[in-house]
């Protein structure tokens, strides 16, 4: 049995946004918005099960937000807020917690003091509320929403925030009860309920993202955002006897092979030292010895994903990778579009974030006497300022 559980509601398409990305997904200071509320109630010593609900479209997409983080599998949600909540609470009756606190993902700025004052309240309440009391006059507009047709007395309004937090038993018993009610937020279903819901101190800093020029500000409040930092590498391989050779993780039929301790794959060699590069990791000889007989005739594709996984570590977001293959043949063309789906596959990006060409040397070289193939590649990472 845990003592309190966190559940972040991730469900929601973000359309108001703009883009076809939900917007718990974009980038917010070089790490998915969903990422800074996980991280945060996952390193919180009075939260011991982090679970978040998302849609089924956005599995990919949720996998790389929380890579590296200890939470709970995903669970999917449903058409709409109140229905997503209930599956989540659902989810963690095997784990029966005493407490469980519901959090939105676009609000990335949840901090230890405030998850602290909601898990206090439920020490004398069945709920909390976090929230702040409306400082700005209120106006009601007219039907045609031009003019203003009354001034409302704003003594005792409030803006709810999240997380809220809740005795488990009584809301899921609360939520399974208000199916079909249409409940804007946990507290509603609460109240609906008869549970009585304290208030406790939200945090000015505790905004919702819902347009583009609130995710401007959050850029603002961490300082800036993210930094760009850019790596390099090159590579390159003689060829050998063989009938084919690696080439950006796909299989190139050819009369020669590339010879080398792996299996040769000069793309992705380039590829692996580039992403290293970007976030100071060294480079693939320091992460790969070819001294070390476990890398013999190993698949490349090894490299470039640990060198992936490295970047994801640091918090940084994958921007964009560019390869150039240098060589006479065999020619890149034919298999271009398949090695681009490959490496984004391999590097976890989408293919619209790789690029691969190839060029000659005007029969210049060793490239040009087809003794070996060269490679290129450029590495753009953002990470946290």
């Amino acid at each position: 049995m845990a003592g309190c559980a966190a559940l972040i509601l991730a469900g929601g398409g973000g359309t108001r946004l703009g883009g076809e990305t939900p917007k718990q997904y974009l980038p917010l200071a070089g790490r998915a918005l969903l990422r800074h509320s996980a991280a945060c109630l996952a390193a919180h010593p009075g939260v011991d099960l982090v679970r978040v609900v998302i849609r089924a479209a956005d599995r990919d997409l949720y996998g790389r937000a929380i890579d590296g983080l200890d939470i709970m599998d995903a669970v999917e949600g449903g058409t709409d807020r109140q229905s997503s909540a209930l599956r989540g609470l659902e989810s963690l009756a095997g784990d029966a917690p005493d407490h469980v606190l519901i959090h939105d993902a676009a609000r990335p700025f949840v901090d230890h003091d405030l998850i602290d004052r909601v898990l206090a309240a439920l020490a004398d309440a069945p709920a909390a509320l976090p929230a702040l009391p409306l400082a700005d006059t209120l106006k009601r507009a007219d039907a045609a929403g031009v003019r203003v047709s009354e001034t409302l007395d704003r003594a005792g309004l409030w803006r709810a925030q999240t997380p809220q937090g809740f005795r488990y038993a009584d809301i899921l018993k609360a939520h399974r009860d208000a199916i079909g009610a249409e409940l804007t937020d946990d507290a509603a279903v609460a109240e609906r309920a008869g549970l009585a819901v304290q208030l406790v101190t939200g945090s000015e800093d505790n905004m919702k993202i819902t347009t583009a020029e609130d995710l401007a500000r959050a850029e603002r409040l961490l300082g800036g955002g993210a930094v760009t930092r850019v790596g390099t590498g090159v590579d390159v391989h003689r060829f050998a006897p063989g009938d084919h050779v690696m080439l950006c993780g796909v299989r190139v039929p050819h009369e020669h092979t590339l010879e080398g301790h792996s299996d040769g794959d000069a793309g992705l060699h380039a590829l692996t030292d580039a992403l290293l590069g970007a976030v100071a990791g060294g480079d693939i000889g320091s992460h790969f010895p070819p001294i070390d007989e476990r890398w013999r005739d190993a698949p490349s594709d090894i490299f470039a994903s640990h060198a992936a996984a490295l970047v994801r570590e640091k918090d940084g977001e994958i921007v964009n990778v560019d390869i150039t293959l240098i060589c006479e043949m065999p020619k890149i063309g034919p298999h271009r579009d398949a090695m681009t789906r490959r490496v984004a596959e391999i590097i976890g990006v989408a293919p619209d974030r790789v690029g691969i060409k190839a060029t000659t040397t005007e029969r210049l070289g060793f490239a040009g006497r087809r003794e070996g193939i060269a490679a290129q590649a450029v590495a753009t990472v953002r990470v946290p300022a």
